[in-house]
């Protein structure tokens, strides 16, 4: 298999020069090409299949969603939409019906990493592409992974919370703990890290408390079915914001699909009652100032981008170019792959203080950890000394 990056954009120039050493220091404590075989006169014809939720999660599926969109506007594509009960077999179903009448299916979620291998392996004359499905050593040949350094925009995110915080106290939901590929931890560790790179920066201490919403498994169950509950639990969500902001966080970033709804709730309520300063949420994958409910919109402060959006959209115009390979495309801060909102304008007093590390992770000057220091089964708290 062969490992790709879409091509990076020269325009990023960082506006501060100098990113002081002692954040760099910091992170020590913590293919089958087709020729263009399109079946329909305007365009490729495409097949996607979203997870559980679908439409209207406001984040992941929507982003892979606006993707297509793209893709039929300036593209010609005709696209296939399904979305999966959360079943194998209804998946691996869906991804059959698809592949019949499709020069590509894309599949929206790391679940569908057994159906789609398996059906664009018996399928070899259509092409397969999985948001957040790794290669593995079991991928076929007409199969891409579009996967991203979630903690790379994650890590832009937590620099802003550690610069906007006024109790030096912030929190991270995640969706599930612990699936296959450990991708909501990517957010997590991203997170900390970044608050933690301006710990001596802003000469303070700092806190990060984590919970997690679901368990991807049951050790005393390991052979049950995995729960992915807290991808679409807004009530949890809310009851773990309001247990944070309770505690002394006034930012709290989720990664934690559309349960994050119910973390903008916490934060509108919490920040009505009488004596209570205002707080914030971070959205996640879409820019969620955008997505969300307008009632809400004032109390989330930036969004970590994962442009799910384009790299849908990159896919689709690979196939419809004759371009489209298997193997891995990464996107991360390099190709505007993931990054951070600014829709409200709440960032924009800090915007060269979250550029200023960033232009030291795009130039490989650090790598961002992807692991966290400490488990995601049981609430977690860091504290950051400077």
């Amino acid at each position: 298999m062969t490992e790709k990056t879409l091509k990076r954009s020269s325009s990023a120039t960082p506006l501060l020069l100098i990113f002081p050493l002692v954040l760099l220091l910091s992170f020590a404590v913590l293919s089958c090409g087709d020729e263009d075989n399109s079946k329909g006169e305007n365009g490729p014809r495409v097949g996607i299949v979203y997870d559980t939720v679908g439409k209207g999660d406001g984040s992941f599926n929507d982003s892979a969603y606006e993707g297509t969109k793209r893709a039929k506007e300036e593209l010609g594509a005709v696209v296939s939409e399904e979305t999966t009960d959360g079943t194998e077999t209804n998946r691996e179903e869906l991804l059959q019906s698809l592949a019949e009448d499709n020069d590509l299916v894309i599949a929206v979620g790391f679940s569908f990493e057994d159906s789609i291998k398996k059906v664009a392996a018996t399928n070899p004359d259509t092409n397969f592409a999985g948001i957040d499905i790794l290669q593995r050593e079991n991928a076929p040949a007409n199969f891409a992974s579009l996967v991203f350094n979630e903690a790379e925009g994650s890590f832009l995110v937590g620099v802003a919370a550690a610069l906007i915080s006024g109790t030096g106290k912030v929190g991270f939901i995640g969706g599930v703990c612990e699936t296959p590929d450990r991708l909501i931890e990517k957010f997590e560790a991203g997170f900390v890290a970044g608050v933690l790179a301006m710990v001596k920066g802003i000469n303070r201490n700092l806190e990060v408390e984590t919970a997690y919403l679901s368990q991807f498994s049951d050790p005393q169950n390991p052979d049950g079915p995995p729960d992915i509950s807290g991808f679409f639990n807004p009530d949890k969500a809310k009851e773990a914001a309001e247990g944070m902001f309770n505690n002394g966080s006034d930012i709290v970033f989720h990664a934690a699909g559309s349960s994050g709804a119910g973390l903008f709730e916490a934060a509108k309520e919490f920040s009505s009652q009488e004596g209570n300063s205002k707080v914030w949420a971070i959205g996640v994958d879409s820019d969620q100032y955008g997505t969300s409910d307008e009632s809400v919109r004032e109390y989330i402060l930036t969004s970590m981008l994962k442009r799910v959006d384009t790299a849908v959209y990159n896919i689709i115009k690979a196939q419809r170019d004759g371009e489209f390979s298997g193997g891995t495309v990464n996107h991360d801060l390099a190709n505007d792959g993931v990054g951070y909102a600014t829709s409200g304008g709440f960032v924009d007093d800090i915007r060269e203080l979250i550029e200023a590390p960033k232009a030291f992770i795009v130039r490989n000057l650090f790598d961002v950890p992807t692991v966290p220091v400490k488990g995601c089964r049981e609430p977690q708290t860091y504290n950051l000394r400077y």
